[in-house]
This record gives C-alpha cells, structure tokens and sequence, in this order.
C-alpha cells in the first residue's frame, strides 16, 4: 500500500471517528434537553445564620503521639491515600509534621469559605468486646476523643464530636469528659465499631446522653469507605431505643444504601419520622455518584420537613465521588462549569447542594440544633 493510500486511510478513519463521536456527542444533549428537569425546588438564599458543617472527619497514622491509628491493610489501601488527596497531604507529611496537620487543614480550608462559618471534626472509635476492652485486631480505625479535642480548641471555626463506644467499662466517665470538654455531639458508625444500638446495655448511656444534651450522630445505610463492616447494625430500626430514651438522634446519610428483612434502610427510616420528632437526617454525601437520585428524594419527602441537617461528610466531596458534573438533568452547563470551579471544598459543596435546591433552613439548622 502506498503512503497516499495509507493517509487516506488514516483520514476516513479519522472522519468516520469524528462523525460518530459528533453525533453521539449531539444525541446527549438532545438527551439532555429532552430530559432536563432543573433543580427539585428553586434554589433559596443561604440563610444570614451560621452554617454549621456538622459531619467532618479526620483521621491519623499516630504521628507525634496523637494516639491515631489505621490498620495496615486500610493503609495500604488505594482508599487511605485517596482520603490523604482529599486533605491534599501525604503520609509523609503525616510523619514530618504530626496527624494535627490534618485538623489545621480542616481548619484552614472552613476559614477560607465564605459559606461555611465552622465544622463538627468526628473523633472515631474503635472495636471494643463485650469485655469492655478495645480490640484493635478488628479495628479499622482510631481518632481518640483527646486527640480531636486538643486539636480544635486551637481553632474557633472547629468542634468537638466525640466519640465513645457504649460497651466500654468507662463509657460513662468518657461522656462525662467529653462533655466537660466542649464536646457538641457523639458519632457512631455501629457497621465498623460493632455496636448494636439497640442492645438494652446501652440504655443508662442513652439516659445519660440525655442529661448531658449531647445529641447522637450514627451512620445508618451501608458502609463502603472501610475494609469491612456489620451492616445489619447500621439498621436505622435499631436506633428506636436512643429516640425513646430522649436522645436527638441524627441517622447520618438518610439510610440511603442497603437493606434490612427485606426493606430499603431507607424506607425504614423514613417511616420513623412520624413516630419520632426527636430523629433527624442528614444531606452529607447524597451528592455522592453512588447516590444519585438521593438528595431529590430527601427534598421531595413531606416527613423530611424541618428534619434535614446540612454537612459534607468532607474529605470525600473533595474526591471523584462527587462533582457538579453528575447533575446535568438538575444544573445548566453554566452552572456546572462554575460549580467545578469553586476550589475550597466547603464552598463547593454549600454551592452545589443550593443549586439542586436543598432549603435555607436546612443549611441553619445544623448549628441551630447543635450549638444552640
């Protein structure tokens, strides 16, 4: 074959190849405007009120004694230096400069948003038996309650979540230090921690809980973002005995993923609102590519009136799982070009969850009930 034929060749292939992603590059947006559906409710001021980011997490390698730990599998997986991106640090930097980098990172970026005023940084505790101890062969990961409260009492924009296994033999003295120490809420996620919130055991720290007015943050829904987990304890039924005790519960994520005999978390969940004015929800992570779809239902559903809280579950809206990019049928281009543009995660993510529409209530109420 000579070298003209060779490059008429190359030139059909290469126009025929164009053609096809030409067009199929015009039936999308056919596609699109066919489809478009605009945000789910007419996007609201933000309120003049702080907003409060009240689901915020760190995490450590134990670095200059934080007392942090993450096992080696969960190290050496593609997910801890995914969340390391997300922080826009490095183990090494965890080494050099000790795991309170991260928390000044938080800090930092929450101080540079005009959106956002502060954040509730999640402390995260580990496995402990029924013998009262820790079992660090099964846990994952450990941020002491110490280590987070030191660290954001050097930052007004930052505070306390605690976190405290209920079966520990101390469960009561560490609430108790918790709240004398600034602590705003305590977080659960019963999955990796192996609790299950509806073991009656728990109850005199459920009352306790109360006393102190410390609401409750637990993960319900399934658990991806570890190695493994107990998703039956995630199970939004089994927090029916926190809410009955008193305690303000918030079912982190809306139960948005899994299922429980044979019903959506989801369904479960928000069949407890009417039951339940103490239970609460949050928007954290229903932005997420695996959730698409979950935050218009959480606009959409009448119960969820007044019951919605505003946080990011940060740093993973700083990674692949979400972008504006995802909602081409709820935001213009426009919309989506600038939103991608929006550098400070925190911004973003106010700006983002605005445009599709969550209410300006919503974004107030998190600080109104927590800090308040």
């Amino acid at each position: 074959m000579t070298s003209g034929s060779s490059k008429r060749r190359t030139g059909r292939i290469l126009l025929k190849s164009t053609f096809i992603v030409g067009s199929l590059a015009l039936l999308l947006l056919l596609l699109r405007l066919l489809l478009f559906q605009g945000p789910v409710r007419p996007p609201e001021p933000l309120p003049e009120a702080p907003i409060l980011d009240m689901h915020c997490h760190t995490a450590g390698i134990g670095a200059r004694g934080s007392g942090c730990f993450v096992t080696e599998r969960l190290q050496s997986s593609w997910k801890f230096d995914t969340y390391l991106d997300a922080f826009g640090l490095s183990q090494e930097d965890l080494e050099r400069e000790g795991d309170g980098i991260v928390v000044e990172r938080i800090a930092k970026l929450v101080r540079e948003s005009e959106a956002v005023s502060s954040a509730v940084v999640l402390a995260m505790d580990g496995v402990v038996g029924r013998d009262g101890k820790i079992d660090l062969e099964h846990t994952e990961i450990l941020v002491p309650d110490r280590f987070v409260q030191e660290q954001t009492a050097l930052y007004p924009e930052l505070h306390f979540g605690a976190s405290i296994h209920p079966y520990r033999k101390d469960a009561l003295g560490r609430l108790e230090w918790a709240a004398a120490h600034g602590a705003v809420l305590v977080k659960w996620i019963p999955s990796i921690m192996w609790i299950d919130p509806a073991d009656p055991v728990i109850l005199p720290f459920y009352r306790r809980m109360v006393e102190l007015g410390l609401p409750l943050l637990s993960h319900t829904g399934n658990e991806r973002s570890f190695s493994t987990a107990k998703d039956e304890l995630c199970d939004p039924a089994r927090l029916k005995p926190a809410l009955e005790a008193g305690v303000t519960v918030i079912a982190s994520h809306m139960a948005t993923t899994g299922e429980n005999e044979g019903e959506g978390n989801v369904e479960r969940l928000l069949k407890m609102m009417a039951s339940y004015p103490n239970l609460y929800t949050d928007v954290s992570s229903l932005t997420q590519i695996n959730k698409l779809g979950s935050l218009d239902r959480a606009l959409r559903e009448e119960c969820l009136e007044g019951r919605l809280l505003y946080g990011t579950d940060f740093p993973l809206v700083e990674t692949a799982l979400v972008s504006p990019w995802y909602f081409p049928l709820h935001l213009t281009i426009r919309e989506m070009h600038e939103l991608s543009g929006v550098e400070n995660p925190f911004e973003r993510d106010v700006l983002l969850k605005q445009a599709l529409g969550v209410p300006a209530d919503a974004f107030a109420r998190s600080a109104k009930l927590i800090l308040e």
